[in-house]
C-alpha cells in the first residue's frame, strides 16, 4: 500500500489514545484498529499490526503494574493460560453461531454493566480477604476461559470484562484487576502476534511508528491509573463501555464491518 504523511497523522495519535486507554480499564482496541483502517490499511494488515504495536504497548503496562506490586500472579498466569484456551475454543465456534445474536448479546449487557459500576458504589475500591492460592487459581482459570471465549467470539473490550471479573469474583481492587488483565491481554497478544507474522501480515512501516505510541500511550496510562487508583479507573471503564456500546450497535445496523 502506498504510504503518507496522513498516514501516520491518523494512526499516531489515535494509537496513543488507545495505549492510554486499554492500560487503564481496556477495550483500546476499539480505539486502535478502526485508526489503522481509517488511514487505508487493508484489514488483514491492520489486525495483524494492531497485535503488534498493542503487544509491545501492553508488555510496558505490564511492567509498570508489576512493579508498583499490582499483579497476583496467583490470579495472572492461570487466567491467562485460561484465556488462550478459550479465545482458540471460541475461534473455532464462532463459524457456528449467528454473529447478530452475540452482538445483542453485548449490547444488552453493556447497560447492565455500566448500572453496576454506577449503583455498588464500593465496586473495586476496597480489596476484600484474600482467597486461598487454589481457589485463585481455579478461580482465575475459569474467568480466563470464560473471557478468553468471549474474545474469540466477538472480541472488543476483553481487557475491561477481565479486570471486571477479577473485580467481582476475587474481590480484587480495580487496579490490582487491570494489572492481572494486562498479563493475560498480553499472552494473547504474544500468541496473536507470532501468528500473524509467520503470515507476514504486519505492515512495520506504520507498526513500528504505532509501537512507539502505543508504549508512550500505555505508559502514561498505567501511571495515570497507579496514581490515581480504582476511582480513576472506574471512569475510564464508562468511557470504554461507551464505545463498546456504539461500536456493536453501528455494526447491527450494518454501518460498519469491523
Amino acid at each position: 500500500m502506498n504510504l503518507n504523511i496522513w498516514t501516520f497523522v491518523i494512526v499516531c495519535p489515535l494509537i496513543f489514545l488507545a495505549g492510554f486507554v486499554d492500560s487503564i480499564a481496556g477495550g483500546g482496541g476499539v480505539i486502535s484498529l478502526p485508526a489503522y483502517l481509517i488511514a487505508g490499511v487493508p484489514i488483514k494488515l491492520a489486525a495483524g499490526t494492531n497485535k503488534f504495536a498493542n503487544g509491545c504497548g501492553t508488555a510496558l503496562a505490564s511492567y509498570k503494574y508489576m512493579k508498583s506490586g499490582n499483579i497476583d500472579w496467583h490470579c495472572a498466569i492461570p487466567a491467562a493460560v485460561g484465556s488462550l484456551l478459550g479465545s482458540a475454543a471460541g475461534s473455532s465456534l464462532a463459524v457456528y453461531m449467528r454473529e447478530e445474536l452475540l452482538q445483542m448479546v453485548v449490547l444488552t449487557a453493556l447497560p447492565l454493566v455500566a448500572l453496576v459500576l454506577i449503583f455498588v458504589k464500593d465496586f473495586g475500591k476496597v480489596e476484600k480477604p484474600p482467597k486461598s492460592r487454589r481457589e485463585t487459581a481455579a478461580l482465575s482459570s475459569l474467568i480466563g476461559v470464560a473471557i478468553g471465549l468471549y474474545d474469540g467470539l466477538i472480541g472488543p473490550g476483553t481487557g475491561t470484562f477481565l479486570t471486571i471479573a477479577f473485580s467481582v469474583v476475587l474481590g480484587y481492587t480495580l487496579l490490582k484487576s487491570s494489572g492481572c488483565a494486562k498479563i493475560v491481554n498480553l499472552a494473547s497478544n504474544v500468541a496473536s502476534m507470532v501468528v500473524f507474522f509467520f503470515h507476514g501480515d504486519i505492515l512495520f512501516s506504520v507498526g513500528i511508528p504505532a509501537m512507539i505510541c502505543s508504549m508512550l500511550g500505555n505508559y502514561m496510562g498505567a501511571r495515570f491509573a497507579i496514581r490515581g487508583g480504582s476511582g480513576k479507573i472506574r471512569r475510564v471503564m464508562f468511557f470504554v463501555l461507551g464505545l463498546l456500546f456504539l461500536k456493536v450497535g453501528l455494526n447491527m445496523l450494518g454501518i460498519i464491518d469491523f
